[in-house]
């Protein structure tokens, strides 16, 4: 009986991958482990670079296919208007000589062509997209990093070694993004890895949350931050009436950026 030979190039290997979670929605390491007759590692590693693609979203044990809302996001121009308008809002907050944290994410990379005007800034960053762009800015803030175990889902460093470097520090501001936000229980997140994000706030007097309207009610299945470690939110001018009010009756500031 002829054996059914399963692909072994790398490429090949991973555009299967692909197939199988546009057929099934989602697969374990252990199911592509064998289908494969691969190692653990080298399916982690496929994973990986899948998810760095925006293919899919890692979960505990395998991956899940990327969200359609996440894909539409990605690509819809009006988003990048959005992410500009709470920018410019969120940095309306920032005084000189603040010092601040701006976590990783795209929302909150967006915050930092609004810092040129502001002096003596001290940011903190575990991103080294963020940190890049800093360097570039003409009024030279002083830039601080987390340092840690560099994380490829997030292109952060994470860690305790991040966590510990923060901890040596007090800062004003707090700017985090997020994948979702729970009306009842605040931002929500893919990513297993919040423990980070919580020391932000936790070393933070003013802890503030940029996000489109849109990510509002989407419930991920792991929490990052609760109200109750949320001091404002910067969002945009879609955000209907009532869940703002929702929001507020946490005890959360709604600040609404116009994008138009």
């Amino acid at each position: 009986m002829k054996r059914n030979i399963q692909p072994r190039n790398t490429q090949q290997r991973r555009h299967r991958i692909v197939q199988l979670l546009q057929s099934q929605g989602e697969v374990s390491v252990e199911q592509l482990v064998q289908l494969f007759d691969t190692s653990e590692v080298t399916i982690r590693k496929d994973l990986t670079a899948l998810e760095a693609n925006g293919v899919l979203v890692r979960r505990y044990g395998g991956a899940i296919l990327m969200p359609q809302e996440l894909l539409d996001e990605n690509q819809d121009e009006h988003l990048s208007k959005r992410k500009l308008a709470i920018a410019k809002k969120a940095a309306e907050r920032i005084a000189d000589h603040n010092r601040i944290i701006i976590d990783s994410g795209n929302t909150t990379a967006a915050l930092i062509n609004q810092l040129n005007k502001k002096q003596g800034l001290v940011v903190m960053t575990n991103s080294l997209s963020v940190a890049t762009q800093l360097r570039a800015l003409e009024n030279e803030p002083t830039l601080l990093m987390t340092g840690g175990t560099w994380d490829t889902r997030s292109e952060s460093f994470q860690g305790q070694v991040a966590a510990q470097v923060l901890r040596s520090y007090n800062f004003d501001q707090l700017f985090i993004g997020a994948d979702g936000i729970d009306l009842e229980r605040g931002t929500t997140t893919f990513n297993e890895l919040v423990d980070l994000s919580r020391v932000m706030a936790d070393v933070s007097r003013e802890v503030i949350v940029m996000v489109e309207s849109q990510k509002i009610g989407r419930k991920m299945p792991n929490i990052e931050l609760t109200w109750q470690q949320i001091d404002v939110l910067v969002t945009d001018d879609v955000l209907a009436e009532d869940i703002r009010q929702q929001i507020e009756a946490q005890g959360v500031e709604v600040i609404c950026a116009s994008a138009v």
